[in-house]
């Protein structure tokens, strides 16, 4: 298959690519580096590069940027930065994408634990994660025949760990490249409509 994996330099993007690259043909995405530049918040800057990479099998989300902070001094233009960077970034991945991807595509986009288990400083995320669920869950019953579309939902990465420790005491940290199965899972397997949660 030819994957478009957005998202490619990110922890969890090595670990998609790393897991899938022996199997598949993988054209790599991100803001600034890879074989296609794509910014999430700019609808022109998705388009344009569907229009560079052509038709491709399936198209992997793994980034998504959500401000995380104290809820005291949370205002909407902190929760815009997840709304419109991981939340419309993603869906409009979808909404542009679905136009330029072969007749039984996959669409597989990241949301992330703190959708059911939420810690201090991340309502961004919480309500970001738990809204791209929805999505997921209520684009597949209407999709084009033949396209599929589902979610990864991992638990805090182990090699993100030096950053986050402080937020997640008590969890058990996912390695990417066990993360990076619930990826393999959407994209070589034939469920839709699923959250895959890797904990």
């Amino acid at each position: 298959m030819k994957v478009l994996l957005i998202g490619a330099t990110g922890i969890i993007g090595k670990g998609v690519d790393a897991e899938l690259s022996p199997r598949h043909e993988i054209i790599r995405a991100s803001r600034n580096s890879g074989d296609v530049n794509v910014d999430l918040k700019d609808k022109a800057s998705i388009r344009a590069m569907f229009e560079k990479v052509g038709t491709v099998d399936a198209v992997v989300s793994t980034t998504g940027k959500v401000h995380f902070g104290d809820f005291a001094d949370m205002d909407e233009d902190k929760y815009r930065i997840g709304i419109d960077n991981k939340l419309f970034g993603q869906i409009n991945l979808v909404l542009i994408g679905r136009d330029y991807v072969a007749d039984r595509a996959s669409f597989t986009l990241t949301t992330g634990i703190l959708a059911k288990d939420p810690i201090e400083f991340g309502s961004s995320a919480s309500m970001v994660n738990g809204a791209i669920e929805g999505f997921v869950k209520s684009a597949a019953i209407e999709m084009k025949p033949g396209h599929r579309i589902n979610a990864v939902s991992p638990g805090v990465i182990t090699e993100a760990m030096e950053g986050y420790a402080p937020y997640f005491r008590g969890h058990d940290p996912v390695p990417a490249a066990r993360a990076a199965l619930g990826y393999a899972k959407s994209v070589e397997g034939l469920q839709t409509g699923q959250v895959f949660e890797i904990f």
